[in-house]
């Protein structure tokens, strides 16, 4: 009976507890033995002005490992600032006895390669669900973090039925995406002693070592210590179906925005991730409700889409996986959530408006909770049909790459339109010209092979499939030598290979007919192999051939020094950038290294202008073969040395300027400077206001964004707090005083003119080439139009419009800034400014222009034709110096390795006084 009492008043109190939970709940399991949060912490996480930080966290975690056989705690790799990065393996006791079988069955199915739909049944009867849940990624949204805490905890000491269902069925893995950023924002928030006066205003530097909130642009391109540590997790030893990331925060006047998204979803991954997503999205909603937890907004709510791949959960759209996000408001300072009269009104997107309220940091702490255990509930529900879909979708993967198959894009379904019947369908959506590759073939004989090296690094770091050929074979009527990489689209990641090689054709977005463009939630277009300026073929056939798989991420082909005998040097050729890295390990060594500024023929042998000489001295042919083994840069010895023509390398003194918070773009350009061994000291405007700046520099580099706007967040939350809050100097620890300040046009601008005219070369990115004008130099705005009055003025939003995207841009190879580059090449390009082409005389250089009306290679130009004839880079001679006009985001998150010469010959040209 009384078995039977409990059981009613369980299934009277809850929507969510099937009758045998509610049996198992009646008798509840004993309480594990685990610190509670407040023991632990001293304060309950989401308690008003508390904040816990990463080592308390780590400390926890290796606590609860002790006190439950519930957990496994999991060093994944370490971070940028060298901490241990966490991830905390929940499940049930039982299962932990047989993880490595089960992380094989989720491998074996996500994979699908030789798994027929009679084995994938029984592998998803057998296996267990996964569920990637994160926190922490952009660290001041302190919430996530907290929550990932919280949740963490109550599912070890659980004894509720659905809390041991969902642990019978599921491997949650909780993993802290960002350690270093926890620390730097808790500790700054809990550094004042009395609670009412703390704050995360004025947080001084980025939170993630060099790029901030770009961290979650940075999942395709694999750069940074954390995002591999997490790809390698997610794409290669875990796969698991559903990817859970959290952020903060909430639309304004709504507490937290849930999937599912709103259009347009990228048209490669399967459509069965856009259902899944959607099949979450409203458990989660319902769980919401079911729990008198309102405020919940979706799709249109907020402008987060399933576009762009590159984020920590979009990325996972492209492996087959649910990816989902939630932006959820709260701080450990008690808020208000504002009254909008027109959320008031229920609609589909918002099922429950919330009142204007005081809200405190507890409060979203349970909605993330709830949001956690809705995700982990469907996945225990569901839990075959999970593990089944996943094999399900690359099962389709693989065929759809093994035969005929085409992808319909915006573009495609235009130049259709207007046509009837069966033979217009076959004409524009079956025409055998326009199918899908079956692979995609990348020389190993192209320019700069190394850099197509990394290119197929990113794709193995994603989890991708790619061969290399240990012979010559032919596919398509054409010969590939040795060493080629080969890329098959018949694999699960089919999605992402297509997404990394073919341009995106974004549609246009308008509100309503005569609007102006409504921006995508990030980048419209992104082509890696674009972007990277990797030479390949899209084979449209089976191929076959001596390949071997690569297995893990691969060093660059080992290079050799070639006609050492009687040699006197040895040339460098700069086609590839890995060139600069070996001449900058070169000069630090104290060798010498001289550049041609013309073609010359030097012993009987052509050589291009740009060319690198490396006198040979004792010891030199030693240090040039171990730097073509580690590097694989090719070196030429030359029985003679070039003349007059060669000119005299040395380091050039870089000051690469950054601003109090940190901006992403220099943070950026740091870590790729450091990547390719170019020395720098980075500088703030109080800095360049003090003068003396040719005393200490022969180049000064500023990014996007440092000439007044700020630039390069890319959408999804921008920068770090600004400074309106930040704490008097005096009260700033001693390592970022003298930071605080900007460029200013009374200050900064005639230091900068000094600096120029004394010999200095400035490099201008993206807004900053705002500076060159006020330098002097004559730059003019191409982006224009004659209004009513006869006058000019820069073309609107509803005439012209170019959100991240790649262009095709002409570049002149004879030009000291292009040397090593082609006549074209592709760059991002950003609602960048572009200028009229220079008059002679002006002392302007055109280095790369659009000599197009249609420069769109990947992503969406509204307008593209305006660029036609528009200057992206020039070169400026200004006093005894230079001052360089990158319109076009020649350094775009690290990424556009296409372009990056344009910044390295600019270096190297100041370091010879040039």
């Amino acid at each position: 009976m009384r078995r039977l009492v409990a059981l009613a008043l369980v299934l009277s109190g809850t929507v969510f507890l099937s009758p045998h939970e509610a049996l198992r709940s009646a008798e509840p399991a004993p309480a594990p033995k685990v610190t509670a949060p407040k023991a632990h912490f001293g304060f309950n996480l989401g308690d008003d002005y508390c904040l816990a930080n990463y080592e308390q966290y780590a400390a926890y975690l290796a606590k609860l490992e002790k006190e439950s056989d519930r957990i496994k705690v999991v060093d994944i790799g370490k971070t940028a600032e060298q901490r241990p990065q966490l991830m905390a393996v929940v499940t049930a006791p039982a299962n932990h006895k047989r993880l490595a079988r089960y992380q094989a069955v989720a491998k074996q199915l996500a994979n699908a390669e030789g798994v027929t739909p009679e084995v994938a049944k029984r592998l998803a009867a057998e296996g267990k669900a996964v569920v990637w849940i994160d926190g922490g990624l952009h660290a001041s949204e302190t919430l996530c973090a907290q929550a990932l805490a919280e949740t963490i905890y109550r599912f070890v000491s659980a004894t509720d039925a659905e809390s041991l269902r969902i642990l019978d069925d599921v491997i949650i893995l909780f993993v802290h995406a960002n350690p270093d950023g926890h620390d730097l924002v808790a500790d700054w928030y809990m550094r004042d002693k009395e609670p009412k006066k703390r704050s995360l205003g004025g947080l001084p530097r980025l939170y993630q070592k060099y790029i901030g909130h770009d961290n979650n642009r940075d999942f395709y391109a694999n750069t940074q210590a954390e995002t591999r540590n997490m790809n390698r997790v997610m794409y290669r030893e875990w796969l698991p179906q559903i990817v859970y990331n959290h952020h903060q925060t909430g639309p304004p006047g709504t507490v937290l925005f849930c999937p599912p998204f709103r259009d347009p979803f990228n048209y490669n991954f399967d459509p069965l991730v856009v259902s899944g997503i959607d099949a979450v999205g409203a458990a989660m909603m319902q769980r919401f409700l079911a729990e008198d937890k309102p405020g919940a907004t979706t799709r249109s709510g907020a402008r987060y889409s399933t576009w762009f791949n590159g984020g920590l959960r979009t990325t996972a759209y492209f492996h087959n996986m649910i990816g989902l996000l939630t932006e959820t408001i709260g701080s450990p300072t008690p808020s208000r959530i504002p009254f909008n009269p027109a959320l008031q009104l229920p609609r589909a997107d918002l099922l429950a408006p919330v009142a204007p309220q005081e809200w405190h940091f507890r409060q979203s702490v349970e909605y993330s909770v709830t949001a956690n255990r809705a995700v982990l509930d469907y996945a225990s529900r569901h839990r075959e049909p999970l593990l089944y879909n996943i094999w399900l979708m690359g099962k389709n993967a693989i065929e759809r790459g093994g035969k005929d198959s085409w992808t319909v894009t915006p573009k495609v379904v235009a130049a259709a339109k207007g046509g009837r019947g069966t033979d217009a369908y076959q004409k524009f959506f079956r025409d055998p010209a326009k199918r899908d590759a079956r692979a995609y073939v990348i020389p190993s004989d192209q320019p700069d092979f190394l850099t197509a090296t990394k290119f197929v690094n990113t794709l193995t770091g994603t989890g991708v499939s790619v061969h290399r050929a240990t012979g010559a074979f032919t596919t398509g009527g054409k010969k590939y030598p040795p060493g080629s990489y080969v890329v098959k689209s018949a694999q699960a990641f089919r999605a992402h290979v297509l997404d990394m090689f073919e341009p995106q054709d974004h549609p246009d977005d308008f509100a309503y007919p005569g609007a102006p463009p409504t921006p995508p939630y990030d980048a419209a277009g992104y082509t890696l192999a674009f972007q990277m300026g990797v030479q390949f073929d899209r084979v449209l056939d089976a191929v076959t051939g001596p390949f071997e798989e690569l297995k893990n991420e691969i060093p660059p082909p080992p290079a050799q020094v070639v006609d050492a005998d009687r040699a006197v040097g040895f040339f460098l050729h700069p086609r590839t950038n890995d060139a600069f890295r070996a001449v900058n390990q070169l000069l630090a060594a104290g060798e010498e290294v001289r550049r041609l500024t013309k073609p010359v023929a030097v012993g009987g042998v052509k050589h291009p202008a740009g060319m690198f000489f490396v006198t040979k001295k004792a010891g030199t042919q030693k240090r040039l073969e171990v730097i073509a083994k580690a590097l694989g840069t090719r070196f030429v010895g030359s029985p003679e040395a070039p003349g007059v023509e060669a000119v005299a390398l040395k380091p050039a003194r870089v000051a690469l300027v950054d601003r109090y918070g940190g901006s992403m773009p220099s943070g950026w350009t740091r870590w790729l400077f450091e990547q390719f061994e170019f020395p720098f000291t980075v500088v703030y405007p109080p800095d360049l206001d003090r003068g003396k700046l040719r005393e200490q520099f022969d180049v000064i580099v500023l990014v996007d964004g440092m000439g007044g706007a700020r630039g390069g967040g890319g959408g999804g939350g921008g920068d770090q707090p600004p400074e309106s809050n930040v704490v008097d100097e005096l009260g700033l620890p001693a390592e970022f005083r003298g930071r605080r300040g900007s460029i200013t046009p009374a200050k900064t601008v005639p230091e900068l003119k000094k600096f120029v005219a004394a010999g200095g070369t400035l490099l201008t990115i993206g807004s900053s080439t705002a500076l060159a004008g006020q330098l002097g130099v004559k730059i003019e705005n191409h982006l224009v139009e004659k209004g009513a009055d006869g006058k000019e003025k820069a073309l609107g939003r509803d005439k012209f419009y170019v959100p991240p995207s790649v262009l095709r841009m002409k570049v002149d190879p004879a030009h000291p800034l292009a040397w090593g580059m082609g006549d074209e090449t592709d760059v991002m390009f950003a609602n960048s400014p572009t200028f009229r082409a220079p008059a002679a005389g002006s002392g302007l250089d055109r280095v790369g222009w659009f000599e197009s009306k249609a420069p769109l290679r990947s992503g969406w130009a509204f307008g593209q034709e305006y660029l036609d004839g528009g200057a992206a880079v020039l070169d400026a001679a200004v006093g005894k110096g230079r001052v360089v006009v990158y319109g076009a985001q020649v350094l775009y998150r690290a990424q556009p390795h296409a372009t990056f010469k344009l910044v390295f010959n600019a270096i190297c040209r100041a370091g010879t006084g040039g």
